[in-house]
């Protein structure tokens, strides 16, 4: 697993429940918006009803999100006005949302991705605040743009090499104690050895990151989480031997079990 300790608990239980064994490689964190004035200035349009929509793409961009809005002292359900409908990119974006009391009024249908938000977003005027990792593509707000929405692009947090320096307050977090966190080396020489099975990889940096880290993944399968990851690791000569038909844990795991239920046959 190459999410940090933090952010993998919820997937290391679920492997674990499976009969894995899943030592940690972090490779990817997150730091606050480097651009603070304007994070905070659409914050402001934001919570004034400025907007029709908000878009929400991934769980990160929740916890920056609500690390904003704790630094004035208050909580997201008390910035996002209820006239402002809420988007989210899947599943686990919603239950984050919903988790920090947003109701989430649009999830794209089946492609749980940018391109999925782009199919299914309804056509017409509207505003849009689409607050956005530094490492994002300007596609989904093209898309939606061309559906007929005037989209304000912010970014809300910028993608780093583990371990940050000043991490977003809730995106590191602590090991679960059940698992070992292990070096790039130790890595390296594991896949080596044949000792690592899998690598999982939950977003296109991590995917890139494992190409330098892990230049040969020798009989180490690996796995996406979706296909922009599953791209991604293309794009850098990676063989992906698996993509998660949903972005969560269950679809991760359910990936790796048909992947190894079939190994051999």
């Amino acid at each position: 697993m190459t999410r940090s300790p933090g952010r993998a608990v919820a997937l290391t239980e679920a492997l674990r429940s499976a009969g894995a064994t899943v030592p940690i490689l972090p490779l990817i964190d997150f730091e606050r918006a480097r651009d603070w004035p304007a994070f905070e200035a659409a914050l402001d349009r934001l919570s004034g009803g400025a907007y029709d929509w908000l878009v929400v793409t991934s769980g990160t961009t929740v916890l920056a999100l609500q690390d904003a809005v704790a630094s004035r002292g208050t909580v997201l359900s008390a910035v996002v006005p209820q006239s402002t409908r809420v988007a989210a990119i899947g599943p686990a974006t919603r239950a984050a949302l919903e988790g920090a009391g947003i109701p989430v009024t649009f999830v794209p249908a089946s492609d749980r991705s940018a391109a999925g938000v782009i199919a299914d977003w309804p056509a017409g005027e509207c505003a849009v605040l689409l607050p956005q990792a530094d490492l994002a593509d300007g596609s989904l707000a093209a898309g939606i743009a061309a559906k007929g929405a005037r989209v304000d692009t912010v970014i809300a947090y910028h993608t780093v090499d583990y371990p940050a320096s000043h991490p977003l307050w809730t995106a590191g977090g602590q090991n679960n104690g059940e698992s070992a966190v292990v070096e790039p080396e130790q890595a390296r020489t594991d896949v080596a050895a044949g000792l690592i099975d899998a690598v999982v990889a939950a977003s296109p940096s991590a995917a890139r990151r494992i190409a330098g880290i892990l230049p040969s993944l020798g009989t180490c399968q690996f796995v996406a989480i979706g296909p922009t990851t599953a791209e991604a690791a293309a794009a850098v000569g990676i063989h992906v031997a698996a993509t998660a038909d949903q972005p969560t844990p269950a679809g991760i795991v359910a990936a790796l079990t048909a992947l190894f239920a079939t190994e051999g046959n």
